[in-house]
């Protein structure tokens, strides 16, 4: 049993900084509970498909793929990734592991290291405007109701 949710559309990071400006795509989103026999699993959130990150500033470019655990064996929440620089065919970065936890980089140099474990991540609390400052369809104001209503 499962729900998907197929993003469309991309989005704009911008690194202020760098005056860089980054257009990524989005993973589809999963939500997955097996049965198997009548005994019910815990249910999971997953991601799976192909993104990219890209700038056009720099030329640098990232192709990404969040893999699907397989029904039987695998592992869940796998991610694997290669990061090009400008105009080259060849990845100078490749990442695996998972995106929820640890992703390793094996560069071109052949050195190898940890390239994010997100569990020792700090968590940072996000900043938002007032309801009453936001504008009838700023996303917070628009589902307010729907909010509501779930919690």
């Amino acid at each position: 049993m499962s729900i998907g949710v197929h993003n469309i559309g991309q989005g704009c990071v911008t690194c202020l900084d760098y005056d860089e400006h980054y257009i990524l795509t989005f993973p589809n989103g999963y939500g997955r509970q097996v049965n198997v026999l009548s005994i019910l699993t815990v249910p999971w959130i997953e991601l799976g498909g192909e993104c990219s990150i890209n700038c056009s500033k720099t030329g640098y470019n990232a192709s990404i793929v969040f893999h699907t655990k397989p029904f039987y064996g695998g592992k869940k929440h796998r991610i694997t990734a290669e990061i090009f620089s400008p105009n080259d065919k060849k990845p100078f970065c490749s990442i695996e592991g998972e995106w929820n936890g640890v992703m390793y980089a094996k560069y071109t140099t052949e050195e190898n290291a940890v390239f994010i474990d997100t569990k020792k991540m700090p968590t940072i609390k996000k900043k938002v405007r007032k309801l009453e400052d936001q504008d009838d369809f700023e996303s917070r104001c628009l589902w307010k109701d729907v909010t509501y209503n779930l919690k």
